[in-house]
């Protein structure tokens, strides 16, 4: 591990993916296939070129087949946080695979998709990383590098990079593109149960240990089958 704040990333890969229906009605979204390989391929992929070594993957809908494919994967290895018994929402699955994860960690989703600027997010993302400040730091884009997106945005950053949430009726400038650092900070006084991660950003906005990190590539957001062949466009034209 060269120059990255973690060797592990979390995969959040348990969803049900009803965005995505009806293609996932028989397979979970991360197997859902785009220019040619799974989704969550996809997102593996990257971590194990950007040097991650390790990848705990939360499994719940379709768990079974998830993890077969998983299975067949050397690099980078992978680790189920296994959510059968109930789906615990992001906030929920960090607090359950904390005792695999380092401190700090990266976590992503399973379905991203992106290309990168002059270097690799997790360089990125680990260049700008202080703990003595941020509890997390998210990797957020702009509506210019967003493709498919078409919502109202999520985020402004202040001159430090610190967080705050769009307000109502407006346009924010920023997007989150589902990939961030966390700190087991983030995660104290936590109980394993079905929570949202909003609840813990919320709690580090208000204490000021929130920050975000313009993304300088382009993210595609892939939450429906109409946006499959739009995304399998742009990446053949790179």
């Amino acid at each position: 591990m060269t120059g990255l704040a973690s060797d592990t990333a979390m995969v959040m890969a348990a969803g049900m993916g009803k965005r995505m229906r009806p293609l996932t009605a028989s397979q979970p979204k991360p197997l859902v296939r785009v220019a040619g390989k799974p989704l969550i391929d996809h997102t593996l992929d990257r971590l194990g070129e950007a040097g991650i070594a390790k990848a705990v993957v939360n499994v719940h809908y379709l768990a079974d087949s998830l993890e077969a494919h998983l299975a067949e994967r050397e690099a980078p290895a992978v680790t189920i946080s296994d959510e059968r018994a109930e789906l615990l929402e992001t906030g929920g699955g960090m607090v359950k695979a904390k005792e695999l994860l380092p401190d700090p960690f990266f976590c992503l989703n399973s379905d991203n998709i992106w290309l990168d600027g002059p270097q690799n997010a997790f360089a990125d993302l680990s260049q700008r990383w202080d703990p003595a400040i941020m509890d997390a730091l998210l990797l957020v884009v702009p509506h210019a590098r967003a493709l498919n997106f078409s919502g109202a945005g999520d985020f402004y950053l202040d001159p430090k990079g610190r967080v705050s949430r769009r307000r109502a009726d407006r346009i924010a400038p920023f997007i989150y593109t589902g990939i961030q650092i966390v700190s087991h900070r983030l995660l104290r006084d936590s109980m394993i149960e079905k929570f949202s991660t909003n609840i813990l950003w919320n709690r580090a906005l208000e204490e000021g240990r929130l920050y975000g990190l313009p993304f300088t590539g382009t993210w595609f957001e892939v939450g429906t089958p109409q946006a499959i062949r739009p995304t399998e466009d742009a990446l053949q034209r790179g």
